[in-house]
């Protein structure tokens, strides 16, 4: 066999994308120099005299989606007052414990804190029975008790003997701590609704300007999990107060994101993710909910989506990738600034890789007998000739950097970025 083997040079790789090129004959794989064989000292004037060295750390690969920075999904205002709005709250502003809500037939409806909804009356029951009273304090007006007013107890009302129980249930408890926390005393906080809780309520009627009746009805009040935030009204003042007249939402800002139910490995609670805002500054938050259930072209009430199935026909979203609503908040909320919408960029941490050799992507050769390989210049080529080509591995790639490794990388050495 005495013809000699040609051997086909590198393929060039530039940012991290193939380019093919029709290079000739150059140095074999792990030899030093130009072959002399054709067009090969033209190979050698095509190299690139810029060199880099391989570096050491963390490579970290980051995607990104678009959000909504605002401050939640609007809920509904569980309103069970029934008459006329004669007063409503501006859109943005917010109602704390104990503040109007809105005003139906000129009467508060307050806002408590709580997760129960407020599903009936609250007030001490009565029972009337014929008979001699057997205790209590006879010929008592109405507001009279046998005992401190904490359980059972009879008096007489217009010569009836009346007999009050306590209304018990974790409801009154719920409304008792809120009874509490606006300073209204005299009461046990408890399950059991008695005439001494009544008597703060009459209190706490009166300084509403409300009759001091010491029985709330189920109207009064509505609940929320905290301090609100008034979204909007669907009634005006003079209508109605049915349906929903009012939504909320919370008083803290959030984002919003519309992620591919494709890729949801990252969105979990507790998930710590980077947001950039549109004034160019980014701040951290964290993944405080993922949604349960996945939407075509996005969550309901999505800008993309609110024309979706408008015909009835509901194939709006026909097409169009899954997403599942992911919320994310901020401990920081001053971290914001002054802005309270817009359009924002959430970045997640996909892969990271600590303390892993890596080069830029541009180094990298493609190897016309596979994989790749990195090109260490030759001691006295002057940065210009051709060097010898050493095989390598690669892992992530992220930010511009690759990962590499091979028996002949280390740190600190210098390679050729091809031209």
């Amino acid at each position: 066999m005495g013809t000699r083997r040609r051997r086909r040079g590198p393929i060039l790789i530039a940012g991290g994308f193939v380019l093919v090129a029709a290079v000739s004959v150059v140095g074999a794989l792990g030899l030093g120099g130009s072959s002399g064989v054709g067009d090969g000292d033209g190979a050698a004037q095509s190299r690139s005299s810029q060199v880099v060295k391989v570096g050491k750390g963390t490579l970290t690969r980051q995607t990104e989606i678009d959000g909504r920075l605002g401050h939640g999904p609007e809920v509904p205002f569980p309103v069970k007052a029934e008459g006329t709005v004669t007063w409503l709250p501006q859109t943005g502003r917010t109602v704390r414990r104990g503040e109007t809500v809105l005003r139906v037939d000129d009467r508060s409806v307050v806002l408590l804190y709580g997760s129960l909804p407020m599903y009936r009356d609250l007030d001490v029951r009565r029972s009337e029975a014929t008979g001699p009273a057997t205790g209590g304090s006879k010929g008592a007006g109405a507001d009279s008790t046998a005992g401190p007013g904490a359980g059972t107890g009879e008096t007489r009302e217009r010569g009836a003997r009346v007999t009050t129980t306590p209304l018990r249930g974790m409801d009154v408890k719920q409304f008792e701590a809120n009874l509490s926390a606006l300073g209204y005393t005299g009461f046990t906080v408890d399950e059991s609704y008695t005439r001494l809780t009544a008597d703060a309520v009459k209190r706490w009627q009166g300084d509403l300007g409300l009759p001091r009746t010491g029985r709330v009805d189920a109207g009064d009040i509505v609940y929320a999990p905290g301090a609100v935030r008034v979204a909007g009204t669907s009634v005006r003042v003079g209508a109605a107060a049915s349906g929903n007249p009012l939504s909320y939402t919370s008083t803290a800002r959030m984002v919003t994101v519309n992620a591919p139910a494709t890729d949801m490995s990252w969105a979990t609670t507790g998930s710590v993710v980077t947001v950039g805002l549109p004034d160019g500054r980014s701040v951290e938050g964290e993944v405080a909910s993922v949604g349960k259930e996945a939407f075509a072209g996005g969550a309901p009430g999505d800008g993309a989506d609110a024309g979706a199935g408008g015909d009835g026909g509901g194939d709006g979203g026909a097409g169009k990738a899954a997403t599942v609503a992911v919320v994310i908040t901020f401990d920081d909320q001053g971290a914001l600034g002054r802005l309270q919408s817009g359009p924002v960029t959430v970045r997640y941490v996909e892969k990271q890789r600590k303390d892993v050799l890596n080069v830029t992507v541009a180094a990298l050769v493609a190897l016309a007998e596979g994989g790749y390989g990195l090109e260490v210049p030759g001691s006295d080529d002057g940065g210009s000739g051709s060097g010898r080509f050493i095989p390598v591995r690669t892992g992530l790639f992220a930010g511009g950097q690759v990962e590499v490794s091979g028996p002949g990388v280390h740190e600190g050495m210098k390679v050729r970025i091809p031209k």
